[in-house]
């Protein structure tokens, strides 16, 4: 299904595949690799190819919110990675324009030993605001992320959650076009994710872009105007949240149907 949005297409991929290699012996110490190193070459050599993107062609236009699904390792945070330019592609073109604001990687550029306030101000730079914007933003990026006292205290010292609370306060303050959000959000607590997702409806009536990867299939129902399914690496369906949804819900249970039956012979 096309895009019933008709504005700008801010993110296009044609043909993308990425392709990583993988060792079939990992190396976990260096004085085995120097005694066993003709071993260790031919090792090296033998990595097999393992493609977590196949060909994917995708457009998504300007206030669109685009939900993407499909099972574990099928490719959905590897996309996510190439859109926000934090992997590169193999094969294909890629054309992203706007300011990208990702919520990928728990705790992703976040140091450790500095504080929460210094993190808010260097990743706010590091996503496009001057230095003077982001300190005039951070009162509401701390408003936001409900750390209180901790604000001041080094990263190290965070939770899990509270990682999330402060890399989601500042992804979406720094005047975001386009939002990318992984899975991360399934992380903390129930209150604080309510509050994101108001946040992220928001964002949708500012006419922002938005891009979910989630497994909480009710969510990419509510938030998304359309839905992509991954599957192998490659796009399985694409379309409206709900027909899309169906349709993974319906081939997962033949899937996992299929694999039970093997298992009991």
């Amino acid at each position: 299904m096309k895009s019933s949005y008709n504005g700008q297409a801010v993110i296009i991929l044609e043909n993308v595949s990425k392709r990583y290699f993988l060792h079939p012996h990992r190396v976990r110490e260096l004085k085995r690799a120097i005694l066993h190193l003709p071993t260790f070459l031919k090792t090296n050599r033998a990595r097999q190819p393992f493609w977590a993107l196949r060909d994917v062609s995708l457009t998504i236009r300007r206030g669109e919110s685009v939900g993407i699904i499909g099972p574990n390792g099928a490719g959905k945070s590897t996309l996510l990675r190439i859109v926000s330019r934090l992997a590169p592609l193999t094969k294909g073109k890629l054309s992203v324009r706007g300011r990208v604001s990702p919520l990928l990687e728990l705790g992703a550029g976040f140091h450790a030993q500095i504080s929460g306030r210094d993190n808010a101000v260097l990743n706010a730079v590091l996503l496009g605001l001057s230095r003077k914007e982001a300190q005039e933003k951070l009162p509401e990026i701390v408003e936001f992320s409900e750390l209180g006292n901790f604000i001041d205290q080094p990263m190290r010292t965070y939770s899990s959650g509270m990682y999330v609370r402060l890399g989601f306060a500042v992804a979406v303050h720094v005047k975001p076009e386009i939002l990318l959000v992984d899975e991360v959000l399934a992380v903390g607590d129930a209150d604080f994710q309510r509050k994101c997702f108001d946040h992220i409806e928001k964002l949708r009536q500012s006419k922002a872009t938005i891009v979910l990867v989630s497994h909480d299939l009710e969510n990419v129902k509510r938030f998304c105007d359309r839905a992509v399914l991954l599957n192998h690496g490659a796009i399985a369906a694409e379309g409206e949240p709900q027909e899309v949804v169906d349709e993974y819900l319906s081939s997962h249970f033949e899937f996992s149907a299929g694999a039970q039956e093997a298992g009991d012979e």
